[in-house]
């Protein structure tokens, strides 16, 4: 009877295993993707620069290569930043517009978080942080989509095999065009 229980068990150990080794192979990393943050429209200036710093650090937990303005980037990014209340609720939404190198748009990401301040001057570090934490994670997620997706460019041309010639008798060939 000890033999019975035993496979299913080893099928579910094995089974959980394999799931565990699948766990964030499914996601590629947006590394290597260099990407300009070049405004923040809605917020004075003290905000803008509090939220680009806040930016830069969630960039750096998620392996996003945020690079300045001037710099060559493949993607540069707009943020746009709101405050509204709404049944006594203040919620601050903002807006990210990805654009590729060709400056079309490739992305529009956008969300609300409910904030305790009547103002967007009045966010905190703790309301900052949290706002670039979810919206790093977006663009993060965009970026890896776009690494697996994307064909290969200039910088990564594809990869062919050389074709080596064979050497076959004539009884080899026979064999093939019977």
């Amino acid at each position: 009877m000890g033999r019975v229980t035993l496979a299913p068990r080893l099928a579910a150990i094995m089974l959980t295993a394999a799931l565990g080794a699948c766990q964030g192979t499914f996601s590629a990393s947006p590394e290597g993707i260099p990407v300009a943050l070049e405004s923040i429209d809605g917020a004075p200036a003290p905000i803008r620069t509090a939220l680009a710093e806040e930016l830069a650090t969630a960039a750096t937990d998620r392996k996003v290569d945020l690079v300045g303005a001037s710099a060559e980037a493949r993607y540069r990014v707009r943020g746009y930043l709101s405050t509204a209340t709404e049944g006594g609720v203040t919620k601050v939404a903002y807006v990210w517009d990805v654009f590729d190198s060709q400056k079309r748009r490739a992305k529009r990401l956008e969300g609300s978080s409910p904030a305790s301040v009547g103002s967007i001057s009045s966010l905190d570090k703790q309301a900052l942080a949290k706002l670039a934490q979810a919206s790093m994670g977006e663009i993060a997620e965009f970026l890896s989509a776009a690494k697996s997706e994307a064909p290969a460019t200039a910088e990564a041309p594809i990869q062919t095999a050389e074709v080596q010639p064979t050497v076959t008798s004539d009884e080899e060939n026979q064999v093939a065009m019977q």
